[in-house]
């Protein structure tokens, strides 16, 4: 019994080798990380892991029962053999991956196999196959881990499990019953062992493949950003040939690409790299796939017969062309050549996503520096002047933190950070908008002020819904939570709580900001929002012009009340009606 257990493990080497194979194919991998495949493509993975219980089924050893002895290749089997086997991990892993519908397809397809190979065991394995299938499927939303992925353990005992059912269903339906009860005596534990530690091992190199790419996509995520820190100093400018080309020469030098193109919405703007003697900046967009991302704003991979060079001898046959927006209004596109079509990798996809992500956010920051600018004797220009470049800077060091630990929360914190300027520069040109963008603006700012604090800030909103629609001035509520936090509980270390209430009365709405934090002191206190109070943290004007914005909107009724007790923390609010 021990001699076939050691021969078993020595031949799992083929079916991790396989599995292995498996985990590279494209919907197997889909299946792996939970995403929605086709009909056809599910079809294909019950045929491909049918095929790996039957490579599981040729890979094992025939047993004689007559006589004891064995065979290590498997033909065909005698009427009184049987085959010590490797088809349950197929089986198995089809279900704990793909459900019930997958383990009972990939079932059906070993198990017939091995029901039409014969023996008097044909029928009992072939059975125990489809058994297999639907006991691994309902394992599949159970006991999995952060990768949505059944555990090891989980897997272990689950492949054993499947292989104890087996042996017992040999029991009952192999005939005779003496030479069944001979089989299960030498064959069981052997089996039970081998295929509980092959599933184990299956699911093991899925976790891998996993984690591997987990690590790339943070390796990307954090190129990335050393790009975008790479190239503010330029894009900060806007989108122009000045800021295209030195952005080019940048990527080109940072990444594995053949050639680099930045274009606006009717031009190329800047080509550096191969066949830059012949792709000249100024050209007109000729393109169909360039004029595709203009007009769809969606990623492209062109291929050789779409890039059409005039130049016959030109070595570039394929590109990467992302979108370059400004809000949601497509303005350009970032444009990565390559010499041939297999370069281009799922990675190269993801970081061609990522940077023209993140330089549409450049440009977007552009352009708030740009109305800024404009704006520096306009009341709600200086409000808008209080969005402090610390906040971003701390935000940007708070994300490459959580790169390496949490890429996730580091991906949700981005897009924070996008939606928190993408309102600041709708707050430069629009005079009102409603509380419900107000408050989203809100949780956008706090969300990363929240990763910044750790454990250490609370927040608690108390919101009537039927409130929000009520209008209000651009970067109203912002600013009374940053300066809650800022002069507020950013002093405390701990247990540190701001709470948000919109609340309804009648036909007015009453919005208050509270924190626990030190409070004001009485000399501060008595000017705040009646004038400009000078701050060791800030311009002091943020809550002046805020006030000034709601009294000339509203009224006098609508100005800020403060309270404030020095160590017990500050409450300020006001109320609003329809306009």
């Amino acid at each position: 019994m021990w001699e076939l257990l050691f021969v078993m493990i020595e031949r799992l080497g083929i079916i991790i080798a396989v599995a292995f194979v498996l985990t590279r194919l494209k919907f197997v991998r889909h299946l792996i990380e939970k995403q929605e495949i086709s009909k056809s493509h599910k079809i294909a993975v019950i045929v491909i892991f049918g095929l790996f219980g039957i490579i599981g089924t040729y890979s094992g050893i025939t047993i004689n029962v007559s006589d004891a002895s064995y065979s290590r290749i498997v033909v065909d089997v005698g009427e009184n053999e049987a085959i010590a086997n490797y088809r349950v991990i197929g089986v198995v892993v089809a279900g704990l991956l793909g459900g019930w519908a997958v383990g009972l397809g990939a079932g059906i397809i070993a198990g017939v196999h091995r029901f039409l190979l014969g023996g008097f065991t044909g029928l009992a394995c072939g059975l125990s196959a489809i058994i297999s299938g639907l006991i691994a499927g309902y394992f599949y939303k159970k006991t999995k881990d952060r990768n949505n992925i059944v555990s090891i353990k989980t897997a272990l005992f689950v492949g054993m499990g499947a292989e104890t059912v087996q042996m017992v269903l040999i029991l009952i339906i192999a005939r005779p019953y003496d030479q069944a009860l001979r089989l299960v005596e030498s064959i069981g534990i052997p089996m039970i062992i081998a295929n509980g530690i092959g599933t184990a091992i299956f699911i093991l190199i899925i976790r891998n493949v996993i984690q591997e790419e987990e690590k790339m996509g943070s390796l990307q995520a954090q190129k990335a950003l050393k790009l975008a820190d790479l190239t503010l100093k330029y894009l900060r400018s806007g989108l122009s040939k000045q800021s295209a080309q030195p952005t080019c020469e940048i990527l080109l030098n940072e990444i594995n690409v053949d050639a680099v193109s930045v274009t606006n919405k009717e031009k190329v703007l800047a080509f550096v790299g191969e066949g830059e003697d012949h792709h000249l900046a100024s050209e007109e967009i000729k393109t169909e796939a360039t004029k595709r991302v203009l007009r769809d704003g969606q990623l492209v991979i062109a291929h050789s017969g779409e890039i059409r060079c005039k130049d016959m001898n030109c070595s570039l046959n394929a590109a990467v062309i992302a979108p370059l927006k400004l809000k949601d209004e497509t303005i350009g596109t970032l444009k990565f050549y390559f010499k041939s079509e297999k370069q281009i990798s799922p990675m190269v996809i993801e970081l061609s996503k990522g940077l023209s992500t993140l330089l549409s956010h450049q440009l977007e920051l552009s352009e708030v520096e740009r109305h800024l600018e404009l704006a520096k004797q306009a009341e709600i220009k200086a409000l808008q002047a209080q969005v402090s470049p610390h906040f971003l800077f701390n935000a940007l060091n708070t994300i490459v933190a959580l790169i390496r630990t949490d890429p996730m929360k580091a991906r949700k914190l981005l897009i924070s950070l996008s939606h928190f300027f993408r309102q600041n520069l709708a707050g430069t040109t629009a005079t009102e908008t409603t509380l419900e963008d107000e408050l989203r603006h809100v949780k956008a700012y706090l969300s990363i002020e929240e990763a910044r604090f750790a454990d250490r800030l609370s927040i608690l909103y108390e919101i009537d819904e039927d409130a929000l629609h009520y209008k209000v001035p651009p970067m109203t509520l912002q600013p009374i939570v940053e300066n809650a936090i800022k002069h507020g509980v950013k002093q405390l270390t701990n247990g540190s709580c701001i709470i948000i209430q919109i609340k309804k009365y009648g036909g007015k709405v009453n919005i208050t900001v509270k924190d626990n934090g030190i409070g004001i002191p009485e000399e501060k206190f008595l000017h705040l929002g009646k004038e400009s109070v000078k701050s060791e943290t800030g311009t002091g004007i943020g809550l002046y012009n805020l006030n000034r914005r709601l009294e000339m909107m509203y009224g006098n009724g609508a100005s800020l009340k403060i309270d404030s007790n020095l160590n017990e923390g500050t409450s300020i609010s006001f109320t609003i009606g329809k306009k």
